[in-house]
């Protein structure tokens, strides 16, 4: 059955996080050096944070609470104002005929600077921003709303994110279909993901 909806992460799937990271978290970076308990740690936190969610990744490498809460706090101000480029196979999504969907979870301060810098709103349906200190929902919540609200059924959708553990996993789980984007092919296959490294691969599951 033809898609009418497509559901797209933000991070790593519209544009690459490195772009702006090191700008963007020198005084996370800098509070977690200060800090002095992640020194050994730190580069591959400096990775991590590029691509998960601040929270996994501290729990994943033992901040302390105390750490946690004062990184947390800088994070939740945090704003990008500088130019960012989306990818650019990113202009292919713009022409797709299907009513699109981004659903990005982060600081909503952050991500909200993301979307204004790249000018999202008027690329998609609904754009939703899951700040996860601000509420319990995750992405399969707002997948599920979307679908029901709009009468979508689970073959009419597509979702294409760049992280297997959240947006690709709460697909399967909702019986959606979905495309893990690996734009610089970091990642090995998985046994049941289907895996892009550029949009011009979208178009074959959308017609």
């Amino acid at each position: 059955m033809k898609k009418k909806a497509i559901i797209f992460d933000l991070d790593n799937t519209i544009f690459p996080v490195p772009q702006i990271g090191h700008e963007l978290f020198a005084p996370l970076f800098t509070l977690i050096e200060q800090d002095g308990s992640q020194a050994d740690n730190l580069p591959k936190i400096k990775d991590e944070v590029m691509r998960r969610p601040f929270q996994l990744v501290a729990e994943d490498y033992g901040f302390s609470a105390e750490l946690k809460d004062k990184c947390i706090a800088l994070l939740k101000e945090l704003a990008y104002q500088g130019k960012i480029d989306p990818f650019e196979d990113y202009a292919l999504v713009k022409q797709l005929p299907v009513d699109k969907f981004l659903v990005t979870t982060g600081f909503k301060k952050m991500q909200q600077s993301k979307v204004e810098r790249m000018d999202l709103e008027k690329d998609f349906k609904e754009i939703h921003i899951i700040d996860p200190t601000a509420t319990t929902q995750v992405k399969k919540d707002v997948f599920a709303e979307i679908q029901h609200r709009y009468g979508f059924a689970p073959e009419e959708m597509l979702v294409v994110g760049d992280d297997l553990h959240s947006e690709i996993k709460a697909a399967q789980e909702l019986g959606l279909d979905a495309l893990w984007y690996d734009k610089y092919q970091r990642y090995e296959e998985k046994p049941g993901v289907k895996k892009i490294a550029d949009y011009n691969e979208l178009l074959a599951f959308v017609r």
